[in-house]
């Protein structure tokens, strides 16, 4: 099996307490240590990537974000999945192809863009169309962002996931869904499931996360921020 079929197999037939656990380097340093402690793939996150590079969450360049993309899967032998944030304004071919040059063998693709949620019907379209050019090369993993800019609604969430399933999403992923809707949300939506989840033990585990419905668990920037963290604790003792 090539990468994308390795990372297609990782997320199916997967017991409810098991799920799909992906680390989220921002760096090839940090994609190697995943690596080496065992994890079978991983996923970019955008925010954490954009911290590295010295820019705001959602204002790093699109050449900036796949250079790094690159950087990791260069680094790395297993599957790499990429954040690249609602698509830079690039139409759907250039994405799958800027995605396919930085070796990703998927990506998530937001549902909003300034804070405010697009048209489901438009969206869906468009993720049509990266499904047609991506032709079966690239894993799709749609965020639906109802419980980040939106009413927080289960059922809105669902329709929307819906749509894009219908569009060829090989996942959806709820950012922010509260830990109690899951069973709704797994009940209504027909592919995996992404969870976000905290690294730093507050809250569900990923095993309590996919006993309620996750199928796969990422963490968003918190790594990245929780090595700052670290870092910063470091500086301070070498300044004392």
């Amino acid at each position: 099996m090539n990468k994308v079929e390795v990372f297609r197999a990782l997320h199916r037939r997967r017991a409810q307490d098991d799920p799909l656990v992906l680390p989220g380097p921002w760096d090839a340093a940090g994609a190697r240590v995943f690596v080496e402690a065992g994890f079978p793939a991983l996923a970019t996150p955008s925010a954490g990537v954009a911290a590295s590079l010295g820019y705001d969450d959602g204002s790093t360049p699109a050449d900036e974000m796949f250079a790094a993309v690159a950087r990791i899967t260069r680094a790395v032998d297993v599957p790499v999945s990429a954040d690249i944030e609602s698509g830079y304004g690039l139409a759907p071919k250039e994405l799958v192809e800027r995605l396919l040059e930085a070796g990703a063998v998927g990506c998530n693709l937001e549902d909003s863009a300034g804070g405010v949620l697009k048209d489901p019907r438009e969206q869906a379209e468009f993720l049509a169309e990266f499904r047609e050019a991506a032709a079966g090369r690239l894993f799709l993993n749609a965020r639906v962002d109802v419980f980040l800019h939106g009413d927080k609604n289960p059922e809105k969430a669902i329709e929307r996931a819906a749509a894009y399933v219908a569009a060829g999403a090989d996942c959806v992923y709820p950012i922010f869904a509260p830990a109690d809707v899951l069973p709704l949300l797994r009940a209504g939506i027909q592919v995996p499931i992404n969870i976000n989840a905290r690294p730093d033990g507050e809250g569900p585990s990923s095993a309590e996360l996919g006993e309620l419905g996750a199928t796969r668990i990422t963490f968003g920037p918190g790594l990245q921020r929780m090595a700052t963290a670290a870092l910063r604790e470091i500086a301070g003792s070498l300044v004392r």
